[in-house]
């Protein structure tokens, strides 16, 4: 108590800094022991002590000895630094602060609720009279209450007599979808062309003529064909990507 007290009237300065080391020091041990109560559920007991060796220094920064004895202060305050990490950073998927704490009520309700043998799985309804949330609410709750961990991509799935992982339930990116919004952006540069231009496109590119046997069709050289080509293709473009030809 006397070092706590010394602690108090000591301004900010290397004295301060050292008692306060002195006293975090000493009581570490305690922190540890806190800690160690975690250590089963899925955090490492370093980072767990880590964790633990900060909610100790808040405890020795805001003490005040006249409050009690510092055990009596620091224990909740360590013990709620360790159960804050786990709330905020625990996640494997990252959930708002608010839908966490619909999470919490609704965990303690339903475990209210269920604690005599044989008791039934509470429905929506029953959750939300107990805690006094909306059923929108409790809902939000009871989908955080999966969201703690999650299913590796490669987790093995049963399906009949078949194995597949989670990856194969997933949809990819289908790029015969580029192609249709390119047609349906082509289209009206298409019908804005003139007759003969857009006869030559489709015996280019859907009959897939040459363009000297396109020249010799049309009775015109294979040069004016390569440079309508180029031009009407200009043009489409332009107008599918909204400017002007």
């Amino acid at each position: 108590a006397g070092r706590f007290d010394r602690l108090a009237g000591l301004d900010d300065g290397p004295e301060r800094d050292a008692l306060r080391g002195e006293l975090v020091a000493a009581w570490l041990p305690m922190a540890h022991r806190i800690a160690g109560r975690f250590r089963d559920r899925g955090e490492s007991v370093e980072d767990l002590r880590q964790v633990a060796a900060l909610g100790l220094v808040k405890a020795v920064d805001r003490y005040d000895p006249a409050r009690g004895a510092f055990e009596s202060y620091a224990v909740p305050t360590i013990t709620g630094e360790v159960k804050r990490h786990f709330r905020d950073r625990m996640w494997a998927l990252r959930v708002p602060r608010r839908v966490q704490e619909l999470r919490n009520r609704v965990r303690v309700a339903r475990r209210d609720l269920t604690q005599n043998p044989g008791s039934p799985e509470p429905t929506v309804a029953d959750l939300a009279t107990r805690t006094g949330l909306t059923e929108d609410e409790v809902t939000a709750g009871l989908e955080a209450l999966e969201s703690f961990s999650t299913l590796s991509l490669d987790a093995e799935l049963a399906r009949g007599e078949e194995g597949y992982s989670l990856a194969d339930t997933l949809g990819e990116s289908e790029g015969s979808y580029d192609v249709v919004v390119d047609r349906e952006a082509a289209k009206e540069g298409l019908r804005r062309l003139p007759e003969r231009e857009r006869a030559i496109l489709y015996m280019r590119f859907f009959e897939g003529m040459t363009q000297s046997r396109i020249a010799e069709s049309l009775g015109i050289s294979q040069m004016h064909v390569s440079r309508l080509i180029s031009r009407s293709c200009a043009r489409v473009r332009a107008e599918a990507l909204g400017g002007s030809a």
